[in-house]
């Protein structure tokens, strides 16, 4: 399976100030890349790249807030999304980094860092007891471009729709019988509790509720781990001229999921059936809910939020999506971590 470069997973460094952006999504415009901040050169940071410190930045608003004060050059608008992005030119690029050329780096090397060494077997692991493809897995990541730290984390990428939804059916056992791979315990979800929902007010046990099934985050002998799912380009439908979305405003509803296959994937999403509307805040008038039936998100965070046959509560951003200029439907988009929210409830 042929991965183009510059989609979900992969990073990129611009040329002219060494900033590291994180690539979003399969579909980009012609001209750039759709990226969002992740490195950028600050002489008291903690990382080091090549002679120059780096801090690493975390929240959506600080990525923003950080270009619109040094960078302004990385911010457009987008008509397709109606929205502002993060995004390089692709004249702008210096390098692309894939996490499928990364972990072929480390099979090769000799002498790897501990993250690095821990990532490699990993992902071995799962290739041996979990029969991922070998040309399906790769590692993403700070380690990947060079800026990890001693805490850094594990990010693991599969490829391909199959055989993200086959992996998924063995991790389970995987995680159960693996002596060094297992799922998160009740102390390490209280810490991830503030870094995941904080500021939300969304309580602890309808945190846990939907964490705790979460299959594709855990710990590798100590060592956190998160893996993301990449559908196959065969599967990515379209270019990114064949959508067009638009800002509808916000809205809070009572849902009950009708499938939830797509929610191990990156992007995730679940159709739904709208059982009743609870708030709206609408941009503009005649909005047809009837053709309210997705939820959608690039935030890890809402990957195998809920299942099939469950109810939810989910508040977020109204989009009407267009396919080709004919078809038509609405979803809810799921992107900042205070306000959006998608809660399990009991029916």
């Amino acid at each position: 399976m042929k991965i183009p470069k510059g989609v979900e997973g992969d990073y990129l460094e611009t040329k002219e100030d060494h900033l590291f952006f994180d690539i979003k999504g399969y579909h980009h415009p012609q001209d750039r890349k759709i990226c969002f901040l992740r490195f950028y050169p600050d002489k008291n940071g903690e990382r080091t790249k090549e002679g120059k410190n780096y801090k690493k930045i975390y929240s959506l608003d600080e990525r923003y807030l950080k270009l619109r004060e040094d960078y302004p050059q990385y911010l457009f608008f987008s008509n397709e999304l109606d929205l502002e992005l993060q995004g390089v030119e692709i004249k702008d690029i210096k390098k692309i980094y894939t996490p499928r050329e990364y972990y072929d780096t480390l099979k090769m090397r000799i002498y790897l860092s501990e993250i690095e060494n821990h990532s490699k077997n990993l992902c071995e692991l799962l290739i041996t007891d979990a029969s991922v493809p070998e040309d399906a897995i790769g590692i993403s990541g700070s380690p990947m471009i060079g800026l990890s730290k001693e805490d850094s984390d594990i990010d693991v990428i599969i490829y391909g729709t199959r055989a993200s939804l086959e992996f998924q059916d063995k991790l389970k056992t995987l995680l159960l019988t693996s002596n060094n791979c297992r799922a998160y315990n009740l102390t390490e979800y209280k810490t991830h509790y503030n870094w995941r929902v904080g500021g939300s007010g969304i309580n602890f046990e309808s945190f846990l509720r939907s964490e705790k099934r979460k299959l594709h985050q855990g710990k590798f002998h100590g060592v956190d781990f998160f893996i993301r799912y990449i559908k196959s380009p065969n599967d990515w439908n379209g270019t990114f001229y064949d959508y067009k979305y638009k800002n509808l405003g916000r809205i809070k509803v009572k849902a009950k999921i009708i499938d939830s296959t797509n929610s191990i994937f990156t992007p995730c999403s679940y159709k739904i059936d709208c059982l009743k509307v609870l708030e709206t805040k609408f941009i503009g008038n005649n909005i047809n809910l009837s053709n309210l039936n997705e939820i959608s998100s690039f935030r890890g965070r809402f990957c195998e939020q809920a299942t099939k046959g469950e109810s939810v509560f989910v508040e977020g951003k109204l989009e009407e999506v267009k396919f080709k200029s004919s078809k038509t439907h609405l979803r809810i988009l799921l992107t900042n971590q205070k306000h959006d929210k998608m809660i399990v409830i009991d029916t």
